[in-house]
């Protein structure tokens, strides 16, 4: 279907600048020739080896965008659930060797191909809902073979599904529970040895560190920035999501793609994001699991200009949510997203979140990622949960679900 001729859509375009709602476009066709939108308007004619797709006034969007998961893992914390809800915190598991570390252990003794199963049922979750390009970090292996076997298994969710799949090398996620080295040790393992590896074999498309109370230090990750900026890859910062550590100001120093969960972000350093061009990736799951109060301050990256995505931040322990559309309406009832902003939270801001301008956005010359629903207006997806399936989904020009 890479040769295609959408007849009679409306179109959500989610373009940027444009001056109706949603980039609205009323009894449109769209012509996709190897992947690409080559054409839009009204009354198209077919071309020979044309397939003809009548959207018959249905609703036509970008694919979606889920910029932020932690798709690959082994194992199960629902125990540690279970502790949440009796009061013990998210810092106090840590402490006692589960969070992060539990799902390092299962990870690591998980094999390739049990790991590949288990990721394909949460990607096509994903994919049901319209999620045409997905970014997987890595982070739950902390030394070099499981590393690279997550980013293997990453490789093999986008052959499988015919998606998109952006990997990010996270190995600062968390101390290696056998590490028998301390962290500034850890951390020029990262540093020294799997970066240049992930650069060098092109198994990475950016780098990711959790600078936390629970994490790394802002020195230890300014270490990390520098080690992938000379590497030649871009960096992202899981920043402020339990302290005001500064590690958003710090990721805008190297230019970040995004700084993602940020709720404890000081309204002050909005304008450091704004000023280097930075994403704004908002996390509402990983709140609502935490039973999180402290939210991130949307007034002041909306005044300030600030791009505002939204992600599931899918993982096994603090937002283990295989629902985008979920996390795009919690984001407008726990953080005050406006409907739009929400969508294009998970379209074309989604898409800049991860450094990607050739989608999120309907518009001639973008990759052929669309959707078709049939549904009274693009609101309804983030107004009634669970209500709305796209009856198509198209990524690349070819038919995927």
């Amino acid at each position: 279907m890479n040769n295609l001729l959408i007849r009679n859509a409306r179109i959500a375009s989610m373009q940027r600048g444009s001056k109706s709602p949603f980039g609205l476009l009323e009894d449109t066709d769209i012509r996709v020739a190897d992947g690409i939108i080559q054409e839009i308007g009204s009354d198209l004619r077919a071309k020979p080896n044309d397939t003809v797709l009548e959207a018959n006034g249905h609703w036509c969007l970008p694919g979606f965008v889920d910029c932020h998961t932690h798709l690959v893992y082994g194992g199960d914390r629902s125990e540690e659930f279970r502790q949440r809800l009796d009061g013990v915190s998210y810092e106090e598991i840590s402490r006692q060797g589960g969070g992060i570390k539990s799902t390092v252990r299962a990870t690591r003794s998980t094999s390739a191909k049990a790991l590949t199963i288990q990721t394909l049922r949460r990607a096509r979750r994903l994919l049901e809902e319209g999620v045409t390009t997905l970014e997987i970090k890595s982070g739950y292996g902390l030394d070099e073979d499981t590393e690279l076997k997550m980013l293997e298994v990453a490789d093999v969710v986008a052959d499988t599904l015919d998606i998109s799949v952006i990997k990010t090398f996270l190995g600062a996620h968390s101390m290696p529970p056998d590490a028998g080295m301390n962290a500034d040790e850890y951390i020029d393992f990262v540093c020294q040895v799997m970066i240049p590896k992930v650069a060098k074999e092109k198994r990475a498309d950016a780098v990711d560190v959790f600078c936390e109370t629970v994490g790394f230090s802002l020195e230890q990750t300014r270490r990390v920035f520098e080690a992938a900026r000379d590497a030649g890859l871009p960096v992202k910062g899981h920043v402020e999501q339990l302290s005001d550590s500064k590690g958003a100001v710090l990721a805008c120093e190297f230019n970040a793609l995004s700084v993602e969960h940020i709720e404890y972000l000081q309204e002050s350093d909005v304008a450091t994001l704004a000023t280097a061009g930075t994403v704004a990736v908002l996390l509402p799951g990983a709140y609502y699991y935490l039973k999180e109060t402290q939210k991130p301050p949307v007034k002041a990256l909306r005044e300030a200009g600030v791009d505002m995505a939204v992600a599931t931040d899918m993982n096994p322990g603090t937002s283990p949510i295989a629902s985008l559309l979920t996390c795009a309406n919690m984001a407008s009832l726990f953080f005050g997203l406006t409907v739009e902003e929400a969508l294009k939270g998970i379209t074309v801001n989604g898409a800049r979140a991860l450094g990607l301008e050739d989608r999120g956005e309907i518009a001639p010359g973008k990759r052929a990622d669309l959707t078709l629903w049939d549904m009274p207006s693009p609101a309804s997806l983030i107004y009634e949960l669970n209500g709305y399936r796209p009856h198509t989904v198209i990524a690349g020009g070819k038919h995927v679900a």
